[in-house]
């Protein structure tokens, strides 16, 4: 598994063997990025990180900062491993729990607020509305942020969850990834 492009283009990412983790495949990766069309210079989070492939991707394409969540040891032994390797320790914040608590912490540092969201739960958890529904109040996204969900394409997230409307939804292979934007606040 390899960075697509950027900075980083063509370094190999180091998975763990034998973790509960499913890495975003190079294909998928790379029509995520050519979906949302060059990186805004902000912060990216990546939530159930695994190893850190989506964000180190969004990091060599340009993202200032990425903060990535994960709890699996495994998993975080390989995103801390692949963040000193690419030497991106000084751009990246890992959070060692559970998304429902890294959210929880976000919203009361009111200090970052992300420009762009990847959310890749295990597929059976059951886990994608709730976290949407944290996601959607706003207090940890920017207005216009872009979150991205990668899920079975047999189960759809809903179209709608608070202010995250779904503005494109595609296919490859087994993965489906439906892209929501965040409807920006009236002044």
């Amino acid at each position: 598994m390899r960075v697509t492009a950027g900075a980083e283009r063509g370094r190999k990412l180091r998975a763990p063997r034998g973790a509960n983790t499913r890495p975003t495949g190079a294909k998928v990766r790379e029509a995520i990025f050519n979906i949302l069309g060059p990186l805004s210079p902000d912060a990216v989070l990546d939530l159930y990180a695994g190893t850190g492939a989506l964000g180190i991707e969004a990091l060599s394409r340009g993202a200032r900062c990425a903060t990535f969540v994960e709890r699996d040891g495994r998993a975080l032994a390989a995103l801390h491993r692949n963040l000193r390797q690419f030497d991106l320790t000084s751009r990246a914040r890992v959070m060692e729990t559970s998304v429902t608590v890294a959210l929880q912490r976000l919203c009361c540092e009111k200090s970052q607020r992300f420009s762009c969201v990847f959310l890749d739960p295990p597929y059976a958890a059951g886990e994608v509305e709730p976290v949407l529904a944290l996601l959607s109040d706003g207090r940890v996204l920017d207005n216009g942020a872009v979150v991205i969900v990668e899920h079975d394409r047999r189960h759809l997230p809903p179209e709608r969850v608070g202010a995250l409307q779904l503005v494109d939804r595609r296919s490859y292979g087994d993965t489906g990834l439906s892209f929501y934007r965040r409807q920006r606040e009236l002044a």
